[in-house]
């Protein structure tokens, strides 16, 4: 059932910089439940650069909903057509510029931030690309926000509000740069905000190209609302004939000039902004359809920190989706480890099951590669790319290409790394989302990627346990980073980690799945105390789920029956859309609260191994909820027939 929780439900005419999300990560307490954003005030237009908005607490009960069965099928569709047509059918891998543009980093931007950003700045790094980088995979060249501006943020437009180069950052134009990548064996990118600009609209006089009689005053709403994360445009009217040709126009342009991938920026709901000025799906709808008329087969992103809600909204009309906020720090760094790389390990999850040929979700830039200006020592930056790699995110670096380090390069040309992620499988956690963490998926040849992260600030030993992955007894692993094998292990692989290090596996069971007694959770044989309740589960097993686990409303299951005493790795299949926690005791000992990360949906189950001591014999196993906060709904647990 989908119990309430408490949940969290670019440019302007200045450059735009994005919120720092300050703090500690939530889940990594193991202690809480997540607290998203929700609406903030409007930014006041300035000419300086403008903050992102900050965090902020949505309403407490607020709760993340599934889409409906059609809308579902439909994403589904329109992702399976786009991968069978060869866009997006694996993760985009390339550089962008936005870092670079976004750094204080010594003399990077000397005339204010954002004006890094040139036609000759861009066909350097795109020669260093072509040259290290592409016969790893990486072929994509995203130019961001601030090619239609000068270095003093004033955008340019042609006669038809339609944004074009400017001539001071881009004196050849947007054509001659997509055709100069091109002669290079590279694929142009291109960036907009959602939403009519301000400085478009023209007092309404502004024509629309290839529609007569339509003009900008025929395309917004009459009193000129506004929309996208920084509010810089006017919201436009898709009831309006007018609208559409707008969108159309300035899809036809960047097609006629060459561009291969689309980055469309502010999309709401999300980019911390709700409501109904905010809901940019119309939007989204528009250029899919725009893009299609075009003929050419442009690669469609939408951003930033996208609402979970609406999911299958971007997954129908999108090939991408970024789930969080910028993970550039906006400081003498490109990014730092607390701000914002280390908060995508709690934000991942909920979205896992959304990703897949068509349609990806986007971690944002992959900033590992140039050392001191990265703002990571060498363990962050392997953990980044590993999260990166596991969960089929693009990987697209915004580093100085031309300042590359050994180390950094090593990273992003891992063949075995690459693999992982351009398989297209994203992996999960297995463990709850303490400071140490395991995560893994199961290959299509049968194999299975395992990843240990250390999340904590000091040294840590993390262990990966076959049973969690649902086979038992010996296995052979390759270390995928040293690019070694490591010969058989028996049961799990375990390894000391530095602060936020990782390891990375590949792991090829010898033996078969490991023998487990199932129990679930809506058995009568199980006590259900407090307002804990049954409800239909679709995709769970037996079609029945226990929820309703709030302030004290647990669910005990009993008669857990094992051979001998000892330590058990006992799966816990859960469900719930949102981050919650719960403890989790055997026999009334010990109980432990956990910080179980989103399944991904009410619908759609996950497991986390949790180890309890227990007897030999007949043993209860309760999961409680001990807090005022609600806990996942349970589907059942499976308990291995012999101890670790």
């Amino acid at each position: 059932m989908q119990s309430p929780s408490g949940t969290s439900g670019r440019p302007g005419d200045s450059p735009r910089r994005r919120r720092i999300r300050a703090g500690a990560s939530l889940l990594a307490a193991a202690l809480v439940v997540s607290l998203g954003a929700g609406a903030v005030p409007a930014q006041a237009a300035g000419t300086g650069p403008r903050p992102k908005p900050s965090d902020s607490l949505a309403t407490p009960g607020a709760v993340t909903r599934d889409p409906s069965s059609a809308a579902l099928a439909a994403a589904d569709k329109a992702a399976a057509a786009a991968a069978a047509d060869g866009i997006a059918d694996r993760p985009l891998m390339g550089w962008s510029s936005w870092s670079l543009e976004s750094t204080n980093y010594p003399g990077v931007n000397p005339g204010g931030n954002g004006n890094w950003l040139t036609e000759a700045h861009v066909l350097e790094q795109a020669d260093v690309l072509a040259k290290k980088l592409k016969p790893y995979g990486y072929d994509y060249v995203n130019i961001d926000a601030g090619w239609s501006r000068t270095t003093t943020w004033t955008p340019g437009f042609d006669e038809y509000g339609r944004e074009i180069a400017s001539p001071e950052r881009f004196p050849h134009g947007m054509k001659y740069v997509a055709d100069q990548l091109h002669a290079k064996g590279l694929k142009a990118g291109i960036y907009l905000a959602v939403g009519l600009a301000k400085e478009a609209y023209r007092n309404g006089t502004t024509p629309i190209w290839n529609a007569p009689g339509c003009t900008t005053a025929d395309i917004v709403y009459p009193d000129l609302r506004t929309t996208n994360g920084w509010d810089s445009s006017y919201k436009i009217d898709f009831s309006k004939s007018c609208a559409q040709k707008y969108v159309d126009s300035q899809a036809q342009l960047i097609a006629d000039w060459g561009y291969d991938f689309l980055k469309l920026d502010g999309v709401g709901p999300g980019s911390f902004k709700s409501g109904d000025n905010y809901n940019n799906v119309p939007d989204v709808a528009a250029w899919r359809a725009a893009i299609d008329k075009t003929g050419r087969p442009i690669r469609f992103l939408v951003s930033w920190s996208l609402d979970r809600n609406y999911a299958a909204d971007w997954k129908k009309y999108s090939n991408g989706w970024r789930i969080e906020t910028d993970v550039e720090c906006y400081c003498d760094t490109l990014v730092t480890w607390n701000n914002s790389v280390k908060i995508r390990w709690d934000d991942v999850p909920a979205w896992t099951p959304w990703a897949g040929p068509g349609g990806w979700n986007d971690l944002d830039s992959l900033d590992v590669g140039s050392g001191e200006m990265d703002g990571l020592n060498t363990d962050e930056r392997q953990s980044y790319m590993t999260l990166w790699a596991i969960s089929a995110a693009p990987l697209y670096t915004g580093d100085d290409l031309t300042k590359l380090d050994s180390y950094g390069l090593s990273l992003l040309t891992n063949r075995e790394v690459i693999a992982v992620d351009q398989q297209g499988i994203p992996a999960r956690p297995v463990t709850p989302t303490g400071p140490a963490q395991v995560w893994g998926a199961k290959n299509a040849d049968g194999t299975y990627t395992v990843a240990l992260f250390n999340m904590g600030s000091l040294p840590a030993k993390v262990t990966g346990n076959w049973s969690s992955f649902g086979f038992g007894g010996k296995a052979a692993v390759r270390d995928l980073w040293q690019r070694k094998d490591l010969g058989t292990y028996d049961g799990s692989i375990s390894a000391t980690l530095p602060a936020h290090g990782s390891r990375l596996f590949k792991v090829t069971p010898k033996g078969g799945a490991v023998k487990t007694a199932s129990y679930e959770a809506e058995a009568g044989a199980n006590t259900l105390v407090g307002g804990a309740s049954t409800a239909g589960c679709s995709s769970c097993s037996g079609g029945t789920k226990v929820g309703n686990l709030y302030n004290g409303g647990a669910l005990r299951f009993n008669g857990v029956t094992v051979p001998k005493a000892g330590v058990y790795e006992v799966n816990i299949r859960y469900v719930t859309g949102d981050p919650r926690s719960a403890t989790v005791s055997a026999n009334g000992q010990n109980g432990v609260t956990l910080a179980f990360p989103p399944s991904g949906g009410w619908d759609i189950p996950a497991t986390l191994t949790v180890p309890l001591q227990l007897h030999a014999g007949a043993n209860t196993i309760e999961i409680d909820s001990s807090t005022p906060v609600y806990s996942p709904d349970i589907d059942k647990v499976e308990v291995p027939l012999s101890s670790r």
